[in-house]
């Protein structure tokens, strides 16, 4: 597309922010956005180069029942929901947690949709080596909003609760975060994960034979899949990053050098837009 073409296709569009859809990109194609404010979409990788802005309103809305609230919580949420839905309790960041069979759910029907579907450990590199879990539809989405670029499937349970559990065997061994700077920095070495993988399992072999003790020989699997990479739709990564705050400064804007995770880099910083969801912002591209 031409300058002139770029100019002439600008849009402004206007709602409240969800985190952006990502797709991972086909051949050596990087990953593709989509910006999303409300109903409005913005196709995001086209605009790499060219000026972008974004203006929050002064509104925030919660994104599961629309009430406007004077802060969101939880990425996105009024208080009300925030203390009410099962997608917001402690047990989702925590899954060994997860105290469903105790009755206590906030939502089991939620629970069950969501918690009680097969489940994938893995291990990621998006700023060094680092353990996850994810429902095994959400492969690679899941890589991709960490900003990820390698990853490989570990180990398939049945719950999410199980996951969790693993994970927790996992943590001895390995973060279980990003740093997000350094991720966004883009100087992110490349791993082994093979070897990281038959590492951590030969350490962790004891608290797993607990855990298939508990849950079956089949609840936990070691799943044979090969390392897949990621690559994202970045010009030029931040030699010193500088973090935008719509609740500091209203406006954001600058030069479109990339994308990463849920990350927007432009020339003047960077801004997390998952972390503002239900914020209603104007963009102009």
């Amino acid at each position: 597309m031409t300058d002139e073409a770029r100019i002439a296709a600008a849009q402004a569009i206007q709602g409240c922010l969800t985190k952006m859809a990502v797709e991972p990109g086909r051949g050596d194609e990087p990953a593709h956005y989509t910006l999303r404010a409300g109903e409005a979409r913005l196709d995001i990788n086209p605009r790499l180069g060219f000026p972008l802005s974004l203006e929050w309103t002064g509104t925030i809305a919660c994104t599961h029942c629309g009430r406007i609230t004077r802060k969101s919580f939880g990425q996105g949420y009024c208080y009300p929901c925030f203390k009410r839905l099962a997608q917001c309790d402690t047990c989702i960041v925590k899954p060994e947690l997860c105290h469903y069979f105790q009755g206590t759910c906030r939502e089991p029907e939620w629970g069950e949709r969501h918690c009680f579907q097969p489940h994938v450990v893995y291990l990621a590199n998006a700023s060094g080596l680092k353990v996850g879990i994810t429902r095994a539809t959400q492969i690679p989405t899941r890589w991709l909003d960490q900003g990820a670029v390698q990853a490989l499937p570990v180990l398939g349970v049945e719950s999410r609760q199980q996951a969790g559990f693993v994970e927790v065997l996992f943590k001895e061994e390995v973060a279980d975060r990003t740093n997000w700077r350094a991720m966004l920095k883009g100087e992110i070495a490349p791993l082994d994960l093979i070897a990281e993988r038959d590492r951590l399992l030969a350490r962790l072999d004891s608290g797993l034979a607990n855990l298939r003790e508990r849950f079956g020989q089949d609840g936990i699997r070691v799943l044979d899949e090969r390392p897949v990479h990621l690559d994202y739709p970045v010009l030029e990564y931040p030699s010193k990053i500088v973090s935008h705050n719509f609740d500091k400064h209203p406006v954001v804007s600058g030069t479109l050098q990339g994308v990463k995770g849920q990350y927007l880099i432009l020339d003047t910083g960077v801004i997390n837009l998952r972390k503002f969801t239900g914020y209603e912002v104007k963009v102009v591209a």
